[in-house]
């Protein structure tokens, strides 16, 4: 639109000046060497025009023959350009598409064309780790580290040909470097806080988390959580023999996470020990009412080791009230009146947990109630072990395929933190089926069979077998439910000690 108006206005000046010329009729005297040249006005405005075009036009002429060698070059460049960008596409899609001969054969063409550009040395590094030349590769990245432009990119790499070789110390370094020099990296953010949980240094961890909270990397909530996790693996390592460290960094946990059971225990332990029971105990309800747990029963029941067995009973009662009877309450109670030895209330208790699909806890403590009312060798205790070996699985600490009766702030197989949740173990890491009954000895008593193996699931260490489809499929890990700050892994068939409960010991 302001195009045609523009010409319109160019057109009307124009008009108008030829119109003018015409109005004023005038003759133009050219005197040069002699000579005198008289025209009219409008031949002699035509002459210059003319004359104006002319110059114009072998100005262009002589232009364009000295820049002809400049525009050559450039053509080819461009070219050469055009066909390198050609080459870096395919090549990246041929590393998409996990076809390592063109992948190669495009990053070289691509480095030939465009020279060792960033994204060359990429999809050079990236051709040769999926053609398995992991030294090309290391190459390639050690180049781009070089670079300033590049550097963390290379640092990525370099960490993940680490990994792969299984250079932790390399990794780690390589994964600082990148956080120094970009702090809001998260993969770089990630292996630092790795490397200093492996390494139990949960203060540097915290301050990690801090830092990635601060930067905007990670959710508050999510942060606030971790921090509560780190600072109560603090407080495990230090509860033995630092009890008033462990205590305040147990105590920020909790308030940063009330129902934190972990945290919540050891700030219940560490406060009753001190003499403040009132404290401990409000700190167990809170962490209780959120997610009853049998750790925190345990740690409420025993605030003051001098009660009578009477005293635990009425403080499991409390528990029951504060969580309207939850499952895990009834077991307290149960546990509590046999230790009580008031083993009707104990049945009644748990009545309503055994008529409808009772875990191996249940089946185990009815099992106690028996023995304690009636001896070990009777039909009825033997008849609740039994259904023990088959019951559906109680809740454990669970994270990436391991159970484990302890939780630990970090996975031992990921290394992520916060892994471990309280869950029932899916039915893949149940107890054995009709197929197991079938391969046991002949020789074991009648409703007792696979004892051993159930004892080690409800009270003792936790085999899992990995899944099928993770990362390590087929590997199976044996979870030692003892005192230690992160509980050990071993491998599977590795002895399990003598970890039955008493109670249970010499009965098959």
């Amino acid at each position: 639109m302001w195009r045609a108006l523009v010409f319109l206005a160019l057109l009307a000046v124009a008009a108008f000046g030829a119109v003018w010329v015409a109005d004023h009729p005038g003759t133009v005297t050219i005197v040069w060497s002699g000579y005198q040249i008289g025209v009219s006005l409008a031949v002699a405005l035509v002459g210059v025009l003319v004359a104006v075009l002319v110059v114009g036009l072998i100005l262009a002429v002589v232009r364009g023959v000295i820049g002809l060698p400049g525009f050559l070059s450039r053509s080819t460049r461009e070219r050469r350009r055009a066909k390198g960008m050609s080459a870096l596409s395919r090549g990246m899609i041929a590393v998409g598409s996990g076809d390592p001969l063109a992948a190669r054969r495009h990053a070289g063409d691509a480095e030939r064309l465009l020279g060792a550009q960033p994204l060359t040395l990429l999809l050079k590094a990236q051709a040769a780790q999926i053609s398995g030349d992991r030294d090309a590769a290391e190459k390639a990245f050690r180049s781009m580290a070089d670079d300033p432009e590049t550097r963390v990119l290379g640092l990525r790499g370099l960490y993940v040909e680490a990994r792969r070789r299984e250079d932790d110390s390399a990794a780690r370094a390589y994964a600082t470097e990148a956080a120094r020099l970009a702090p809001s990296v998260t993969w770089a953010n990630d292996a630092v806080l790795e490397a200093q949980c492996a390494d139990g240094d949960w203060a540097g961890a915290t301050e990690t988390v801090e830092r990635r909270a601060s930067l905007g990397l990670m959710d508050k909530n999510a942060a606030r959580r971790q921090r509560a996790v780190l600072l109560t693996a603090s407080a495990q390592l230090h509860e033995a023999g630092e009890p008033d460290a462990a205590l305040a960094e147990a105590q920020k946990a909790v308030n940063l996470v009330p129902d934190l059971v972990p945290a919540a225990c050891i700030a219940g332990r560490l406060l009753a020990r001190k003499g403040d029971l009132r404290k401990a105990a409000k700190v167990l309800q809170t962490a209780w009412k959120a997610e009853p747990h049998p750790d925190l029963a345990k740690v409420y029941l025993t605030l003051r080791p001098g009660d009578s067995t009477q005293d635990r009973l009425n403080r499991a009662e409390v528990l029951a009230r504060l969580s309207s009877w939850h499952p895990e309450a009834r077991l307290a109670v149960a546990q509590a009146a046999t230790e009580a030895r008031d083993f009707a209330k104990a049945r009644d208790v748990l009545a309503p947990l055994v008529a409808d699909h009772p875990t191996v806890r249940i089946c185990l403590q009815m099992a106690r109630i028996e023995q304690g009312e009636h001896g070990a060798e009777t039909g009825r205790a033997r008849e609740w072990l039994a259904r023990a070996t088959r019951a559906p699985r109680d809740p454990a600490w669970i994270a990436d395929g391991i159970v484990s009766e302890r939780w630990a702030p970090v996975s031992p197989i990921s290394g992520r933190v916060d892994a471990f949740v309280w869950k029932t173990p899916p039915e893949l890491l149940g107890g054995p089926g009709a197929d197991d009954a079938e391969h046991e000895p002949e020789s074991a008593p009648t409703g007792v069979k696979n004892l051993a193996s159930s004892t080690a699931r409800a009270d003792g260490p936790t085999m899992t077998a990995k899944p099928k489809g993770d990362p390590v499929a087929g590997s199976a890990y044996l979870v030692d439910s003892g005192t230690p700050p992160v509980p050990p892994v071993f491998k599977a068939g590795q002895a399990a000690g003598s970890n039955e409960p008493p109670e249970l010991r010499g009965l098959s």
